[in-house]
């Protein structure tokens, strides 16, 4: 016989049912979407003007997982995505990239961070030495540069300007040893005084002038065809002040140095001249970006 309850209720007989059914078979009314969970170390906030964004290599294809932001603590705005069935089921490898934050494009920018490949578990690991990213992890990065202004005909001022070459035998040489990078990356030098970072130009080849030539503030004379920067007027002086060379996305979404560094002399010395080579530490994997990706078929 049929309860009065529920014949006095709105509640339709039909599914009052449907929903003990499902609680029998332990089954639930709630969204089962498949998704993505990111788990991201060493991102940096990237500021107003650029995001980054997870791209899922389905069948050969980018599929964008989402749009992230990272605060000052480097905790991500996101870190669970809803995702297809077809991309848990058929997505190969994960690039993380760095987008505008308006008028992007819907496919991947070129400024690949990290990537990598999906195992049988659907888990991916994610690193910069990655084919799809940056393709190094810097490992073999060395360098050297001298304090010297070759810029000015004052013999007082060679604490003011940095060049990153080296000397052999009286013969100028290229003082960086580092990766080709991929396009949309490219690497800048930097002097910090007094806690102020300086750019000293952006360039892709260490034994080539960079891009600023003798920089902004160099003086009247010449300089060498390699990357650096007098610092005449103003004058600045560097000693005590660290060299960096960093990696920057181009186009560059801040004046302010990329989270990779993979060189640096966080003191440089006072010893001038083109006889005494400063060198430049290698900060390895300590200031790379990981991460790991994992799909979830709920």
């Amino acid at each position: 016989m049929q309860s009065s309850f529920f014949k006095n209720k709105l509640f339709p007989l039909s599914a009052i049912a449907l929903a003990l059914s499902l609680t029998a078979c332990g089954g639930s009314s709630e969204s089962t979407a498949p998704t993505m969970e990111a788990s991201f170390q060493g991102l940096e906030n990237l500021g107003p003007t650029a995001v980054y964004e997870g791209w899922l290599m389905v069948n050969g294809t980018p599929v964008s997982s989402g749009r992230f932001s990272v605060d000052a603590n480097g905790k991500p705005s996101q870190t669970s995505f809803d995702v297809s069935q077809d991309a848990v089921s058929r997505a190969t490898a994960f690039i993380l990239t760095i987008e505008p934050a308006v008028n992007d494009d819907p496919k991947p920018s070129e400024q690949h961070l990290v990537a990598g490949n999906f195992d049988t578990t659907r888990s991916a690991t994610l690193a910069t030495n990655h084919p799809a990213a940056l393709g190094t992890d810097f490992g073999g990065a060395a360098g050297s540069f001298i304090l010297a202004t070759p810029t000015s005909a004052a013999t007082t001022d060679d604490d003011q300007g940095i060049w990153f070459l080296k000397m052999v035998n009286g013969v100028a040489q290229a003082g960086l040893t580092i990766p080709m990078l991929p396009k949309g990356w490219v690497y800048e030098g930097w002097v910090v005084v007094n806690g102020k970072p300086v750019s000293t130009g952006r360039f892709t080849d260490p034994a080539m002038a960079d891009k600023d030539g003798n920089g902004p503030a160099a003086g009247p004379l010449g300089g060498p065809p390699f990357p650096g920067s007098d610092f005449i007027n103003p004058a600045l002086k560097l000693p005590g002040g660290a060299a960096v060379i960093s990696v920057e996305p181009e186009p560059d979404n801040s004046a302010a140095p990329f989270l990779l560094k993979p060189l640096i002399d966080t003191a440089i010395s006072s010893a001038v001249g083109p006889t005494n080579n400063h060198v430049l530490a290698n900060r390895g994997t300590s200031v790379l970006p990981t991460g790991i990706i994992k799909l979830v078929n709920k």
